[in-house]
């Protein structure tokens, strides 16, 4: 009787052993398969993240390029339209510009009027104003105004030593531009000579560097209109005499003004400025526009 006891014993100990061991199977089967699934989970999920980055990294590449395209030199086409923004419209047009600034005392209220009045004008930037106010000039750029280049120094003994001292200055204010508005691309296309392209002492040296601003896919502008708010007229009456006598009988216009320290006069006469042209059928422009970009 006592052997049976044992025996029974004995069963019931192996059996409870299997019980055990079947159950330590089961967890480890289990744990098993729970981290076959994680690492399923984890892989697809370090796959869909490579897609994920791949695909943004696929958008930053056609952006990039889609910017180089944007800033790249002018073409001989976009030269032409450059040259022939004064001939005859059909739409009668006005590109208001402004040279000298960015300044804080005027540039400014300048903006908020045209940004106001829903205008795009543009702004041919001086290099040591970009220096000094580069938050001016990213907030033109990012309220869609055209940034040109007016050169850095505004200094006529020093541009036009010779004429890779203008295409140095383009050049200087260029990447002083595209740091003040964060984009590397950047590339301002158009350049407006200091006192004008023509005439004067250096008239030889402007032909010569329009020549080389050309080759290097750069344009030059002057103007057609002008309220002469930096050539001696200093009052209200005398910038919008100015105005009136010299945009006659012109159905594309391009207007020279500044933005300099010192030219209040000329934001307080833009609200005239400004409505009379629209009153009289203008539609406003800037050099976007021309590009076609």
């Amino acid at each position: 009787m006592n052997d049976l006891i044992t025996h029974n014993r004995k069963l019931n100990k192996t059996k409870v052993a299997l019980v055990i061991l079947m159950a330590i199977l089961l967890i480890l089967i289990v744990i098993t398969i729970i981290k076959i699934v994680n690492a399923y989970k984890i892989g697809r999920s370090v796959n869909d993240y490579n897609l994920w980055i791949n695909k943004i990294n696929e958008e930053n590449e056609i952006k990039e390029e889609k910017d180089k395209q944007k800033y790249a030199p002018l073409s001989e086409e976009e030269l032409t339209n450059i040259n022939n923004i004064y001939k005859h419209q059909d739409n009668k047009r006005v590109f208001l510009t402004f040279d000298d600034g960015p300044s804080t005392s005027v540039t400014p209220y300048i903006l908020d009027l045209l940004k106001q009045e829903n205008i795009k004008a543009t702004f041919f930037v001086l290099g040591t104003k970009v220096e000094a106010n580069p938050n001016l000039v990213k907030r033109e750029f990012e309220e869609g105004h055209y940034i040109a280049n007016h050169g850095y120094s505004h200094r006529y003994d020093d541009i036009y030593a010779s004429t890779q001292n203008v295409l140095d200055e383009y050049n200087k204010t260029n990447e002083l531009i595209k740091k003040a508005i964060g984009n590397n691309n950047y590339n301002s296309l158009v350049f407006r000579f200091p006192g004008g392209s023509s005439g004067g002492k250096y008239h030889d040296v402007k032909q010569q560097a329009k020549e080389l601003l050309k080759q290097n896919g750069i344009a030059s502008l002057d103007w057609n209109a002008l309220t002469n708010d930096a050539a001696g007229a200093n009052t209200k009456e005398k910038i919008m005499e100015n105005f009136y006598n010299t945009i006659q009988n012109k159905t594309s216009i391009v207007i020279l003004m500044h933005d300099a320290q010192d030219k209040i006069l000329t934001y307080e006469c833009l609200p005239e400025i400004i409505s009379y042209l629209r009153n009289n059928g203008y539609e406003f422009k800037n050099l976007y526009d021309v590009i076609g970009r």
